[in-house]
């Protein structure tokens, strides 16, 4: 199993159009792959489900905890990293 937090800086959190980015990404692996809102202490969700990640209320400056276990784990969470990176983590104008 792979985990990693990250915060997300987009000033309108993990909203529609990111967190569908994200259940796309995140369904092209095999592994069991899920998110939680740190920030929150909510539960584990599955990171393949939009209504799941909606459902998390991710803010700007919330911090997420992402877990894939599975045998492209260590892909689908450097894959799913770089997307937040690239695309979530922008901040927005």
């Amino acid at each position: 199993m792979v985990t990693i937090e990250f915060t997300i800086m987009n000033e309108s959190g993990l909203h529609a159009r990111p967190a569908s980015d994200f259940v796309m990404e995140a369904s092209s692996y095999k592994s069991d792959i899920c998110i939680r809102n740190s920030s929150v202490s909510s539960e584990w969700v599955d990171a393949k489900s939009i209504l799941s990640i909606l459902g998390l209320g991710v803010e700007s400056k919330h911090k997420i905890e992402i877990k894939a276990e599975g045998e492209d784990e260590v892909e689908a969470i450097q894959n799913l990293k770089a997307l937040l990176e690239k695309n979530i983590n922008e901040k927005t104008k």
